[in-house]
């Protein structure tokens, strides 16, 4: 039984027709639901119930043991000192919030069809990596058209959403400068997911105006991202004939205060050779001198093709790496400053990504054609199927429609 049948049931109202008490024979009336909330805290706010015969209003929190109360730490958060009703399976253990207070705790009554819950939670022994997060495969693959265009238009614009936020958080540590923001996202976007970290506190490390101050002398510009990203020390230089970067690294190092990050933060595991750190450094490096105003060049490209002309360069990287800088970085800013449109009309211009999420949608029926498809499906998985948030989910609501029978 997963905790998120737990939560559909009491959002949904399906055991109203039952009656319920509290763990300790306490008669429970609800007169409000409450709304549910998918940000940190209880799962539902503002509920209003009477236990007892006394009305209580407040949050109410959902697990599938009492005891999952203390493994989430909720005895030490004063954000659920507030909850008037723990709601679960099993009453395993007495629960208290932080200041003391013991909760009160309800084994709701739900009949439901338990052949479905089998078929929704199957048996994570037999399942692999990808359908224990998909737990709706088998039906995708009877059914392709349970995903339906309606629900795929809406994830890409909440994929949109998120990046746009994350772009508007990099605006505010930026002073609100779009160009500095770009430069941090396209940094972290040019690791290619396995070093985008490390690449973003590169970029964050070593201030744009630094590297403006030197874009006319790639072997500057070189000198200061590889210094800046740990890996080129006094003591590999010699050893690579590189003790001209390092000599120059230090001395704009001392002018500018810089200090480079940990060379800890970058991996080489199952890495080709030209995708090496070093490697995309320099090429960073080249795409920085040979681009003057490349974030207003690029948002404000005539086409698709003079915008992927502006990311190509010698040591040159393919256009399968361009079209992913675009969807990830190029793309947002614009839906980020307002013309969703045309970032909506560029996606569907750019061919599907091929990766192990979208190789496994298509392996359950999915055709995917265009970034705009590849897009609305990476975000169903990262945002639904992993987190297992199957009832919030249109596929997932379907099914289970599909499936409940009260007895």
């Amino acid at each position: 039984m997963p905790e998120i049948l737990l939560h559909y049931i009491w959002q949904q109202g399906l055991f109203l027709p039952f009656p319920q008490t509290t763990f300790t024979g306490k008669p429970i009336e609800v007169l409000s639901l409450g709304q549910h909330n998918t940000n940190a805290g209880p799962d539902f706010v503002d509920a209003r119930l009477k236990i007892g015969g006394q009305e209580w209003h407040g949050n109410i929190e959902i697990h599938i043991h009492s005891s999952d109360w203390y493994k989430h730490k909720h005895h030490q958060d004063a954000a659920y000192n507030n909850v008037i009703l723990h709601i679960v399976r099993d009453v395993d253990k007495r629960v208290y919030t932080e200041n003391g207070l013991e909760v009160e705790q309800c084994e709701l009554h739900y009949p439901i069809n338990q052949d479905y819950v089998q078929l929704l939670v199957q048996d994570a022994k037999k399942m692999d990596a990808w359908s224990q997060s998909l737990q709706c495969g088998q039906m995708l693959i009877q059914h392709p058209s349970l995903l339906q265009e309606g629900w795929k238009n809406a994830l890409l614009t909440m994929r949109l959403d998120c990046k746009k936020e994350a772009i508007e958080q990099l605006l505010n540590i930026t002073q609100n400068s779009w160009e500095h923001a770009f430069y941090i996202t396209l940094a972290h976007n040019f690791g290619f997911h396995i070093n985008g970290v490390a690449f973003e506190q590169l970029a964050i490390q070593t201030p744009l105006s630094c590297l403006q101050k030197h874009k006319n002398s790639l072997f500057q510009l070189t000198a200061i991202l590889l210094g800046q990203s740990g890996l080129l020390t006094a003591e590999n230089a010699e050893a690579k004939g590189q003790l001209p970067l390092w000599n120059e690294y230090r001395f704009l190092q001392q002018k500018f205060s810089l200090q480079p990050i940990s060379p800890s933060l970058w991996k080489y595991l199952r890495l080709r050779p030209q995708n090496f750190p070093e490697v995309r450094i320099r090429q960073f490096a080249q795409l920085l001198h040979q681009s003057e105003f490349l974030f207003s060049k690029a948002v404000y490209a005539d086409s698709l093709e003079e915008m992927m002309n502006l990311f190509k360069m010698e040591p040159a990287i393919g256009d399968l790496s361009i079209r992913l800088l675009l969807i990830n970085t190029v793309i947002p800013y614009i839906y980020a400053r307002g013309d969703k449109e045309r970032a909506l009309a560029l996606l569907a211009q750019i061919p599907a990504e091929d990766n192990r999420i979208t190789r496994q949608w298509k392996l359950l029926g999915q055709e995917l054609h265009t970034a705009a498809d590849s897009q609305a499906l990476i975000h169903l998985f990262q945002h639904f199927c992993q987190k297992e948030k199957c009832l919030n989910c249109e596929i997932g609501y379907q099914i289970f429609l599909d499936h409940i029978q009260f007895i």
